[in-house]
């Protein structure tokens, strides 16, 4: 048994739970610190692993990363997803509005004010919410971080249809927030598809972007590979999702046939997509319908 990534899914799938640690390492019988121990990469017995499941609601092979895993959280999800990245040499994104690792600071900055706005807004919840936020706004901020320093290779195919809908509703789109801090998210909104115009253009090292115009793939995906493995991720959860939303259920596997599949469908859509300057010309295009209809 591979420890250290039975401990990552274990971490993966506490944050999916919505336990605590302590609630956890009480109900197993053990002290937190031992369960931190678990998620380093300890070595834990099978029949741990058995009432680690029960205790979390899933499968035991899932934690022993057989088959698929599945997420409703966005937590859990983006806990996996960093711990993927972590390893990967190359990340191929399709079918999305935007690239998260290479969004600005402003990104950021706008994401965690929409954030706060509605942490304002949750009443008798408040302080439960504003948990949530800030360990969503965490693992965001921890996957930036980790590509900062490692720099693998992205591809992504950024779809023409979500990039409209990116600029018409700006950063945090789905948030009851004010129209005061909606403009501004509009604003950041087309600052960051100007500089995605910029990495088509300058076409820098280790980065590829193109623009899907029509023919969508009808979900977004993305294969994360590393030296020794492929695994595919598909996503319901966009980075400015409400941390405590659930509007689907995301999945990560390393199955063969599931990657094969979707790098198949990853490789018909790069055959047809813009590229270069005239992709970046029909995301400026985009902007200014954007923002005279605005």
């Amino acid at each position: 048994m591979r420890f250290t990534e039975i401990g990552q899914q274990l971490r993966a799938y506490r944050m999916e739970s919505g336990l605590r640690a302590e609630e956890i390492a009480a109900r197993l019988g053990v002290s937190r610190a031992a369960l931190y121990r678990y998620e380093k990469g300890e070595v834990i017995k099978l029949d741990t692993i058995q009432r680690l499941a029960e205790l979390l609601k899933i499968s035991p092979l899932s934690l022993l990363g057989i088959g698929v895993e599945y997420y409703n959280r966005p937590a859990g999800y983006f806990e996996r997803v960093r711990q993927i990245e972590e390893t990967a040499d190359q990340i191929l994104l399709v079918n999305q509005p935007f690239c998260f690792l290479t969004t600005s600071a402003a990104y950021d900055a706008a994401l965690a004010e929409a954030f706060q706005e509605t942490v304002e807004q949750a009443g008798v919840d408040r302080a439960a919410h504003k948990a949530a936020v800030d360990q969503v706004l965490g693992l965001l901020a921890a996957r930036k971080k980790s590509y900062q320093a490692r720099r693998p290779g992205i591809i992504a195919m950024v779809s023409s249809s979500l990039v409209r809908h990116f600029l018409e509703t700006g950063v945090a789109g789905g948030l009851p927030i004010s129209e005061r801090l909606r403009q501004a998210c509009r604003e950041v909104a087309a600052s960051e598809v100007e500089n995605m115009a910029g990495l088509m253009e300058t076409e820098p090292m280790g980065l590829q972007f193109g623009l899907l115009q029509s023919g969508e793939p009808s979900g977004t995906f993305e294969i994360l590979r590393a030296r020794d493995r492929a695994s595919l991720a598909i996503n319901p959860f966009p980075p400015n999702t409400a941390p405590n939303a659930q509007p689907g259920v995301a999945l990560v596997t390393s199955a063969d046939e599931a990657v094969a599949a979707h790098q198949r469908v990853a490789e018909a859509n790069w055959r047809d997509i813009l590229k270069g300057a005239h992709a970046a010309a029909k995301l400026r295009e985009l902007i200014a319908l954007s923002r005279a209809a605005a």
